[in-house]
C-alpha cells in the first residue's frame, strides 16, 4: 500500500496520461491537445492526451539541474525526427549549426553557447538573420550523445531579414510536444493564433520521468542544456531576437518555465500552476519578467509552491512585497465560473522587469484564455 501511495504521488505531479484507477482523488485534465499534422513537412505522431488525476505531489527531489553543456549544439545541425509516429522523412543534415551562436548580447546574459538574454533595447539579430528559415515541423536534435526532439513552427510569410521573437512551450506531464503544438490557432497556449505569424514557436519534447510518462526532471541539468542547444541552433540558423526569447507552460511545463527564469535563459516566463521544487531553480541574480498563474485549490500542485517559486522573481527583479490589482486584468474576461479571481501587480520592481501574480477559482488546470493574455505580456518588451 505504501508504494501505491507513493506512485500515486507522483503521477499527480502533472496530469500524467496514464490513469490511476483505484487512487483517492478524481481525475483531473490536463492541457487539450488534438494530434495530427503539423505544419508542413511530415507529420507527427498523434495523441498527446491529458492526465489522469491522482493526489498532491508538489515535491520532489530529481534534478535541482544547473547550467550544464556550455558548448554549442554538437553534430551537424538539425535532422529529421527519427522513429515510428514522427513523420519526418529524413530532413537532412540542415544548416547544422557550427559550434553554436554566440551569446546574447549585453545586458542580463544567462549561460553560455545559446546564451542569455539581453536585459533591453532594440532588437538584437541573431547570426542566422538572411537565412531562409526551417520548414516548420518535428525534429531531432543531439544533447551531448542524447537525441532530442521538438516541433518547431515558423511564420508562414518568414522575412528572413526581420528578428523573431522566440517562444518555447513546455507541456505538462505525460504530455508530448504534439499535445502543445496543438494543429491550429489554440496551439502553443493559445500562442499560436494570438501571435499571427509574428513569432517562432517551439514545442519541445520531454523524456520519460519516473516510468509514468514525459516530462522535465531535469536531472543534472539536462533540460536546461536541451534549451541551451535548441537556442544555439536557432540563432545559427534563423533571425531570431535574442532580447526576446520568452518560456511558457503548465504544470510540469510551468515547473521548467521556472527552471529556465532561474537559469537567465528567457526574457520572460509565463508558468501556469508550476512550482521550482522538481525541475529546480539554480541560484543567480538575473532579473526575468514574471507573470504566474495558479488555481486556488489545485490538489496537484499546492499553490504555495507556485508562491514559492514567483517570489524568487519578486526577489530577482528588485520588488517589494506590495502589490496592486492589475488593470487591466487577465480576469477581466475570464468565466464567471473561475471567480474570485485576482490579478496583482508588484510594485517597486526594476524597470522592464514587473512582476504579475494571478490567482483564480480552479483545481489544476492550465490558465484558460490564456493566448492573448501571454501574447500581450510578452511583446511589451
Amino acid at each position: 500500500m505504501k508504494r501505491f501511495v507513493q506512485t500515486a504521488r507522483w503521477l499527480a505531479i502533472l496530469g500524467t496520461s496514464a490513469i490511476l484507477t483505484g487512487g483517492c482523488s478524481s481525475s483531473l485534465p490536463g492541457t487539450s491537445g488534438t494530434g495530427g499534422a503539423v505544419a508542413t513537412g511530415g507529420t507527427v505522431a498523434t495523441g498527446g492526451t491529458s492526465g489522469g488525476g491522482g493526489s498532491i505531489a508538489a515535491g520532489g527531489s530529481t534534478g535541482t539541474g544547473g547550467l550544464v553543456a556550455t558548448g554549442g549544439t554538437p553534430g551537424g545541425g538539425r535532422g529529421g525526427a527519427a522513429g515510428a509516429g514522427n513523420g519526418a522523412r529524413g530532413g537532412g543534415t540542415g544548416r547544422g549549426a557550427t559550434g553554436g551562436a554566440t551569446a546574447g548580447s549585453s545586458g542580463h546574459t544567462g549561460g553560455s553557447a545559446g546564451g542569455g538574454t539581453s536585459g533591453g533595447g532594440g532588437a538584437s539579430p541573431s547570426a542566422g538573420c538572411g537565412m531562409a528559415a526551417p520548414a516548420s515541423m518535428r525534429y531531432s536534435i543531439d544533447v551531448s550523445g542524447m537525441t532530442r526532439e521538438y516541433i518547431l513552427s515558423v511564420p508562414s510569410n518568414y522575412d528572413p531579414s526581420h528578428p523573431y521573437i522566440l517562444i518555447f512551450a513546455w507541456h505538462p506531464w505525460g504530455g508530448s510536444a504534439q499535445q502543445t503544438a496543438g494543429t491550429g490557432n489554440s496551439g502553443y497556449y493559445g500562442l499560436k493564433g494570438s501571435s499571427n505569424n509574428q513569432a517562432i514557436l517551439v514545442a519541445p519534447e520531454g523524456l520519460d520521468f519516473g516510468g509514468n510518462g514525459l516530462g522535465w526532471g531535469n536531472t543534472n541539468g539536462e533540460d536546461i542544456a536541451f534549451l541551451q542547444a535548441m537556442l544555439a541552433l536557432f540563432k545559427s540558423e534563423m533571425c531570431v531576437d535574442q532580447n526576446r526569447i520568452f518560456s511558457a507552460g503548465f504544470s510540469f511545463g510551468g515547473m521548467m518555465s521556472n527552471a529556465v527564469g532561474c537559469a537567465g535563459l528567457a526574457r520572460a516566463i509565463a508558468p501556469m500552476a508550476g512550482n521550482s521544487t522538481v525541475s529546480g531553480c539554480v541560484s543567480g541574480t538575473t532579473p526575468v519578467a514574471y507573470m504566474g498563474f495558479h488555481g486556488t485549490h489545485d490538489s496537484v500542485v499546492d499553490i504555495s509552491g507556485g508562491r514559492t517559486a514567483r517570489d524568487v522573481f519578486v526577489k530577482r527583479n528588485g520588488c517589494s512585497s506590495t502589490t496592486v490589482p492589475s488593470s487591466p486584468s487577465w480576469c477581466d474576461g475570464i468565466a464567471s465560473s473561475y471567480q474570485p479571481c485576482t490579478c496583482v501587480d508588484y510594485q517597486g520592481c526594476m524597470p522592464g522587469y514587473p512582476v504579475t501574480w494571478c490567482e483564480y477559482n480552479a483545481d489544476h488546470q492550465a490558465a484558460p484564455n490564456s493566448g492573448p493574455t501571454l501574447w500581450s505580456f510578452f511583446t511589451q518588451f
